[in-house]
């Protein structure tokens, strides 16, 4: 039987189902003891039998035998009233639900290195996982990836004696003919990039060109030969392990990130819209756009931080750097406040009960004084607010935690985000620095 919301059950209350699975459910709970939400996973009533509960137990023995960055671990599991419950950490949600929205490329090759981290060392313990799909990659706020879900998982010097297990849509062909082995997950893995770079999943027969094949070329033809190999429909030519694919593909990101660089001097342009001095007119044009760039906005925005991918300027409050599209959960230089956030490393100040830049826990306050400050240009809405002043591109009030509904503009620029409503550099940026949309070009 299904768990009901605000039901309890042991030391966690029910707030509602977040999945569903072929054995399982997976609730999103409140564990009452450590005051902390979890996602909550519950053998489905009609498959509560003992061999179902055997497939639990390997999970969480599997699971506990891998300790890694990218591989989501379990906080508890126990029977209470004849269930199994398996509590893990809670994460933002899946990558199946990042996907839909577009991924920039940079992007999708962070999310894949982190796939195949999680990959390579499951197959260093001798697992298969056997399910590898974006369904089963949760999101976290530090933009990290977690692979979840080894209930299926088999230990590759076991006979398996399954008829196909897996999800379709990412299963190596000869794992629904039952005979998983490292190279299905590195086909798995293969399916989840060519998503990813591509928009598209393939269907069979695959053959090339497969469609989208063509948005590949901007990552270059070694990122394009790495996905080739994966999705082999014949194993012995495939990577032989999650390792050898990560190897591969660390090389090829190299290229691939420096093709990309290539292409997008080649698009750039000014902020009027018109192309950048080329290199052929002795002008470094990305020093002529950084130029213009700090002239137009740099009294609003700070720019004395640099992206690690792309190496552009940015404000500490961007959530996404805007010229290429990596995800900042963190962030990693200089701050003008006098403290940071211990969750997102943003500045704050020392009056603040909570982050304005991050859905962290309270932080204070550091000091029992109140700070006024000139910078700050907004009020919150939040009837329940006894200070509600907001500095500029506040998403959560720093007094009551309540979000930030305004929209905050750019002084130098009428553009604006079509998805959140903040201003954006048009002619600049390719994506928005508040939410992650791509921006049009013109």
């Amino acid at each position: 039987m299904a768990l009901k919301t605000r039901q309890r059950i042991g030391k966690y209350r029910i707030r509602r189902r977040i999945g569903r699975g072929g054995y399982a459910d997976v609730y999103e709970a409140y564990d009452t003891l450590e005051g902390v939400s979890v996602a909550l996973k519950v053998p489905s009533g009609v498959h509560v039998d003992p061999e179902t509960l055997d497939e639990f137990r390997r999970e969480v023995r599997l699971t506990a035998r891998l300790e890694h960055p990218n591989i989501l671990p379990i906080k508890n599991a126990e029977f209470i009233d004849d269930r199994l419950l398996v509590a893990y950490h809670l994460g933002q949600g899946s990558l199946a639900d990042r996907l839909r929205r577009r991924l920039s490329a940079r992007l999708a090759l962070d999310y894949a290195e982190q796939i195949l981290e999680a990959i390579a060392h499951a197959h260093e313990h001798k697992i298969i996982h056997c399910d590898v799909k974006p369904e089963n990659l949760i999101l976290f706020p530090d933009g990290r990836l977690r692979l979840t879900d080894f209930g299926i998982a088999k230990v590759a010097h076991r006979t398996i004696q399954a008829s196909g297990t897996g999800s379709v849509g990412y299963m190596a062909p000869e794992q629904a003919m039952g005979r998983p082995s490292f190279r299905s997950d590195v086909f798995a893995a293969g399916m989840i990039l060519y998503r990813m770079l591509t928009g598209h999943l393939p269907n069979w027969p695959l053959e090339w060109p497969l469609p989208g094949a063509e948005r590949l070329r901007r990552v270059g033809p070694e990122m394009t030969e790495v996905v080739r190999r994966a999705l082999e429909v014949d194993p012995r030519k495939r990577y032989r392990d999650g390792g050898h694919m990560l190897a591969a593909f660390t090389r090829a990101k190299k290229r691939a990130l420096q093709h990309l660089a290539r292409a997008r001097a080649r698009a750039g342009t000014t902020a009027a819209g018109r192309p950048l001095a080329s290199a052929t007119s002795g002008r470094d044009w990305r020093r002529v756009r950084s130029a213009q760039y700090r002239k137009l906005y740099g009294k609003q925005l700070s720019a004395d931080t640099t992206c690690g991918s792309c190496g552009e300027p940015l404000d500490e409050r961007m959530r996404v750097c805007p010229w290429c599209g990596v995800e900042r959960a963190r962030h990693d230089g200089h701050t003008h406040l006098p403290a940071t956030c211990p969750r997102c490393e943003r500045g704050v100040k020392l009056d603040w009960r909570y982050c304005a830049w991050c859905y962290g826990g309270a932080i204070g306050p550091a000091s029992k004084r109140t700070y006024t400050d000139r910078h700050y240009e907004g009020r919150c809405t939040s009837p329940r607010c006894d200070r509600k002043e907001l500095l500029p591109f506040s998403r959560y009030c720093p007094w009551c935690r309540a979000k930030v509904l305004r929209r905050w503009k750019l002084a130098a620029s009428r553009a604006t985000c079509r998805r959140c409503g903040c201003g954006v550099a048009r002619g600049f940026w390719a994506y928005c620095a508040w939410c992650g949309s791509d921006l049009p070009t013109t």
